[in-house]
């Protein structure tokens, strides 16, 4: 099993950018499909980005499409989401996941999962 660490959640601007880190240890991250998800008060975990496990294709939920970007470094066995145009509404918990699955983007097709971080965007 794989582990995951996110990191680089912060308090930030309406308009403004963040990167967040997903750093995983004990298998490598290229043979999985990996995703970020995210999760408000009151309201179920959903999916926001995710790149397949061979690199072909990046995909993405519809409310950040052209504002986020998922890459990956397989060498540093890391995974990124860089967020841009941030709005207030992005305020939510996001979480890193890795699936075994080609593509997946809901949350019963990933197996692990990162602890999260906070991520506000104040208006």
């Amino acid at each position: 099993q794989v582990q995951l660490v996110e990191s680089g959640g912060a308090l930030v601007q309406a308009g403004g950018s963040l990167r967040l880190s997903c750093a995983a240890s004990g298998r490598t991250l290229s043979s999985y499909t990996m995703g970020w998800f995210r999760q408000s008060p009151g309201k179920e975990r959903e999916f926001v980005a995710g790149t397949a496990w061979n690199r072909r294709y990046t995909y993405y939920a519809d409310f950040v499409k052209g504002r986020f970007t998922i890459s990956r470094d397989n060498a540093k066995n890391t995974v990124y989401l860089q967020m841009n145009s941030l709005k207030p509404e992005d305020t939510a918990v996001y979480y890193c996941a890795a699936s075994v699955s080609t593509y997946s983007d809901s949350v019963d097709r990933f197996q692990s999962w990162g602890q999260g971080t906070q991520v506000t965007v104040s208006s």
